[in-house]
């Protein structure tokens, strides 16, 4: 069985027992998290892919946060040729780790 959900912005799919980086969420690391923005529920047990619109109602994955981080160092480079002109910026983005523990429809 297998969700797709959003969180941050960005959309996941996820099985039980993946873990996965999210945009960093409100949450001390050991707490569980439950992420109720699931777009689409398919697998096993189900008669075919239950698809929201947007939001599947009453679906729900729930988590629990490994960990808090900063991703690798991402640099913007630019300049102008011939005049002198360089600007480089540069972040980490922080994530949340969090291993997902079910899916519930």
């Amino acid at each position: 069985m297998y969700a797709v959900i959003e969180s941050g912005g960005k959309q996941y799919k996820v099985s039980e027992g993946d873990v996965i980086r999210v945009e960093r969420l409100d949450a001390d690391e050991g707490a569980a998290v439950e992420f109720d923005k699931v777009l689409l529920v398919a697998g096993e047990g189900l008669d075919g892919a239950k698809v929201g619109r947007p939001h599947v109602d009453g679906a729900t994955v729930s988590g629990k946060v490994l960990r808090h981080g900063k991703g690798r160092k991402v640099v913007a480079f630019r300049y102008k040729p011939k005049k002198n002109v360089r600007v480089r910026k540069g972040h980490r983005q922080p994530f949340t780790e969090v291993q997902i523990t079910g899916i519930s429809v």
